[in-house]
């Protein structure tokens, strides 16, 4: 534990050093020949500054497939590409954890774009223990991670004024696109018989989806998967696993298998036979090059492996 808090200090301390040396980052140019290079946390993130970018941005992800990004500790690279980024994109929320520090430290410097928090504070689902905190998985729900979309096109245009309105015309192509898909996602949840629109997953990640289409969504672990888990709360699952005779759970590509099979396993004990319905993505996307690489894909999986698994 002093290790990786002595080593955030020491990448915190890093940043004050190297973005004081003058990396200011206001009004480039694109059209000029540059490329901007723009630098974000989460593969979803990734792919919105590539489809609202193009061939004006090279975008440098942190976080990989299957990469936690509430466990994720930066590292000495990370550090570097942040401070060679012309724009820096995170979810925010605290989804990244320890490394707000440093976003805050960015911030100072460059712009430092917190997307998820321009969905307005009325539209975020509060945390029931704590109401001033939201769960920061907005992607779950199209309809608000088009404010995250729009919020990607003002600060790369702003940035890059020559070139606004190719940021435009990008994010305005790529949400109508999103809003086929979200057409298609409510098509497919109808094959669902209301009372079987029960969704539990590894962590509690799907609070936006389960609202946008009507599931009761239940998790093992909290909104962020540095929550501790118990024997009682696996107990408590299979409990409403037999009780509501739910027949299929999802594992996650991000978390590991071991805390799903144990309630599996637990449900078993009780002769109440639970299937793994599939594999979901979460917090983080598919590998790049793939249909799950990208954020239609990925949400497009998630809706198929979910709707084939319960109606």
């Amino acid at each position: 534990m002093f290790k990786k808090w002595f080593l955030s200090i020491i990448l915190v301390g890093f940043l004050v050093v190297s973005t004081a040396c003058g990396n200011q980052a206001t009004n480039l140019d694109s059209s000029e020949g540059n490329v901007l290079e723009v630098t974000v946390t989460i593969g979803q993130i990734a792919d919105v500054v590539a489809n609202v970018g193009g061939e004006h941005v090279k975008v440098n992800s942190l976080m990989g497939p299957g990469v936690d990004p509430h466990l994720y500790q930066a590292s000495q690279g990370d550090i570097s590409k942040l401070d060679k980024a012309d724009i820096i994109f995170y979810n925010g929320l605290h989804l990244e954890g320890k490394m707000g520090e440093i976003f805050e430290k960015m911030r100072e410097d460059k712009p430092t774009v917190a997307v998820a928090e321009a969905v307005p504070v009325d539209k975020l689902i509060a945390v029931e223990s704590n109401e001033k905190a939201h769960d920061p998985h907005v992607w779950f729900d199209i309809d608000l991670w088009i404010y995250a979309i729009e919020e990607v096109r003002d600060a790369l245009s702003e940035l890059d004024s020559a070139n606004a309105d190719s940021y435009k015309a990008n994010a305005t192509a790529y949400i109508e696109k999103l809003k086929d898909l979200k057409t298609y996602s409510l098509d497919r949840v109808a094959e669902i018989p209301e009372e079987s629109r029960i969704l539990v997953t590894a962590h509690d990640a799907f609070g936006y989806f389960g609202r946008a289409y009507d599931f009761d969504v239940v998790g093992l672990q909290g909104l962020s998967t540095d929550a501790e888990y118990g024997l009682r709360d696996v107990q408590n699952l299979v409990n409403l696993l037999v009780d509501k005779n739910i027949k299929a759970v999802f594992i996650e590509s991000s978390i590991s298998e071991n805390s799903i099979e144990a309630v599996v396993e637990g449900a078993k004990q009780k002769g109440h036979t639970v299937v793994i319905g599939g594999e979901l993505f979460s917090d983080a996307m598919g590998e790049a090059g793939t249909v799950e690489g990208t954020y239609y894909g990925m949400y497009k999986h998630n809706i198929d492996t979910i709707v084939d698994s319960l109606k």
